[in-house]
């Protein structure tokens, strides 16, 4: 959650290590998607999705803000498994964030090996993304903050394919980007698309990285022995639960 200390703490490490003091700012809303356009990537519409979709995610909403206490927080979104269905939830509960004019919400696509978000909204990520900004010492964090027709809802994109011995999540920059992300605005929400939690240690990684963990598990798909694995690589006090996804 956000820390009054934040600030002067990243200018004084800007400061040491000579990093840029970019603005991540919110760009200006342009052409906004029209309902059957939202329909065809996948994300829900308050006015006309199916309204127990919609409600579904309105209490997920609900329940985070109640955790978050009237500050902004960041969330992983993790999947039990390849499949699982993280991506949709995790794009759909940022969107649900959104609904109202005075919370903003920003997806980040962590799933480095499989990425997904940007193709789906159908997003242009010619600027690059997150593997891109951490690999470059000079790197502007307004240019891979991209629109994506949604209302206060931005996406940075996984970037280009990373190296394998690249550990993005463990970095220091890592973590003082989604400080910086988090503090600079009081209705900011974060939501990390993670990759799968069995198989890799990537979504434990970045559990360290933010306030709350989301778990998703495929209906009939995940036994309740993979859920329950899963679920152990979390902090109790960070973890609000369990979605099930059904079909996506």
């Amino acid at each position: 959650m956000n820390d009054p200390g934040i600030a002067s703490l990243e200018r004084d490490l800007r400061e040491r290590f000579q990093l840029p003091d970019k603005s991540v700012g919110r760009p200006a809303e342009t052409s906004l998607l029209s309902p059957e356009q939202r329909r065809e990537i996948s994300i829900i519409c308050a006015s006309t999705a199916p309204r127990a979709q919609v409600n579904a995610f309105r209490n997920l909403r609900t329940r985070l803000l109640a955790i978050a206490g009237g500050q902004s927080i960041t969330t992983v979104v993790a999947p039990v498994s390849k499949g699982s269905g993280g991506s949709f939830v995790a794009r759909n509960l940022a969107a649900a964030m959104a609904f109202e004019e005075g919370r903003n919400a920003l997806l980040v696509d962590c799933d480095l090996q499989d990425p997904s978000q940007h193709t789906t909204m159908r997003i242009d990520a010619g600027n690059g993304g997150l593997t891109d900004y951490l690999d470059d010492p000079v790197a502007d964090v307004a240019d891979i903050l991209y629109e994506t027709g949604i209302a206060r809802l931005r996406l940075i994109p996984a970037g280009t394919a990373p190296r394998p011995d690249n550990e993005y999540f463990t970095r220091f920059k890592m973590r003082l980007l989604i400080d910086s992300l988090s503090y600079r605005y009081p209705d900011r929400y974060l939501f990390l698309d993670s990759p799968p939690v069995l198989g890799a240690p990537d979504a434990r990684l970045l559990s360290h990285l933010a306030d709350v963990v989301v778990l998703v598990a495929g209906y009939g798909r995940d036994t309740p022995e993979a859920i329950a694995e899963a679920a152990a690589n979390f902090d109790p006090g960070k973890f609000a639960g369990v979605v099930f996804n059904e079909g996506v």
